[in-house]
C-alpha cells in the first residue's frame, strides 16, 4: 500500500462517475464560450497584473478530483506566494496569500480560468467544489460519494467559501477542522443541489453567483458572512 510519510494512503472509492445530463453539458458550452470571448481582455489584464506584482507563473495549476475520482488539471490565477508550504486549505487571513491574490480572491476573479475547465468538460458550471487528491482520499467514507459528480465552477459551497475560509483562521489543525466539520456541511449542501440539478437550477445558481460577485467589493452579501451551514 502506498504511504504518505509512513501513513497508509486511503484509496478513493467514490463509485462510478455520475452522468451529466445532456442539457447541462450544452448549457456549459453555451455559457463558457461567450464568457471566455467576452472576458478575454479582462483575463489578459489580470494575467499582466499578477505577472507584474508577483512574478511568474501567472496561472496556478493543480491536480483536482473530477467525476468518478479521475484527476484533471485545474486552473486559476495564482494568488499565493511561490514555494509557500502549509495546510492544503486556505484561511481568510492566510499569510501565504499575496496582496494581489487577496484582492483577486475577494472579487472571485482568480477563478475565471476555470471557464476553460468547464469548456473542456473537466468541470461543469454548477456542482461540488473540486478537491485536491490528498484531501479527497482523507474524506470520511460516507462523504466520498460527492466525487462521483463533476465538480462545478460555482455552487452552494462556493457561495459560502469566504465564510468557510474565515472559520479556518486560528485553527490549530485547519485540515482536521476542514475534514471533520466543513466537509459534512459541504456535502450536505451538494446533496441538496444535486437532488434537483436541473438546467433551471443551474441558471439560478449562475445568477446568484453573479450577484454574489457584484456585491463582493462592499461585503454586503449574506452568503459571504454566514455560518456556511
Amino acid at each position: 500500500m502506498e504511504t504518505i510519510e509512513g501513513v497508509p494512503r486511503q484509496a478513493l472509492s467514490p463509485g462510478p462517475a455520475a452522468r451529466l445530463a445532456p442539457g447541462r453539458r450544452v448549457l456549459d458550452v453555451v455559457v463558457a464560450v461567450p464568457l471566455l470571448l467576452l472576458l478575454a481582455p479582462l483575463l489578459a489584464l489580470l494575467a499582466l497584473v499578477v505577472r507584474v506584482t508577483t512574478g511568474p507563473p501567472v496561472l496556478f495549476r493543480q491536480a483536482r478530483i473530477g467525476a468518478g475520482g479521475e484527476e484533471f488539471t485545474f486552473y486559476k490565477f495564482r494568488s499565493m506566494r511561490n514555494g509557500s508550504e502549509g495546510p492544503q486549505v486556505t484561511g481568510d487571513a492566510d499569510p501565504r496569500v499575496t496582496g494581489t491574490g487577496r484582492q483577486l480572491r475577494r472579487l472571485g476573479l482568480d477563478e475565471l480560468p476555470q471557464l476553460w475547465n468547464v469548456l473542456r468538460g473537466d468541470m461543469t458550471l454548477v456542482g461540488p467544489r473540486p478537491e485536491v487528491p490528498d484531501l479527497a482520499r482523507r474524506y470520511p467514507p460516507e462523504h466520498q460519494w460527492v466525487f462521483r459528480h463533476r465538480p462545478g465552477l460555482t455552487g452552494p459551497c462556493q457561495l459560502r467559501s469566504r465564510a468557510y475560509a474565515a472559520q479556518l483562521d486560528g485553527c490549530p489543525d485547519p485540515e482536521d477542522y476542514y475534514l471533520k466539520v466543513l466537509v459534512p456541511r459541504r456535502t450536505a449542501l451538494d446533496a441538496e443541489f444535486l437532488s434537483r440539478a436541473t438546467a433551471w437550477n443551474v441558471v439560478r445558481y449562475v445568477a446568484r453567483t453573479a450577484l454574489y460577485l457584484f456585491r463582493a467589493p462592499w461585503g454586503r452579501d449574506p452568503e459571504c458572512r454566514g455560518g456556511g451551514s
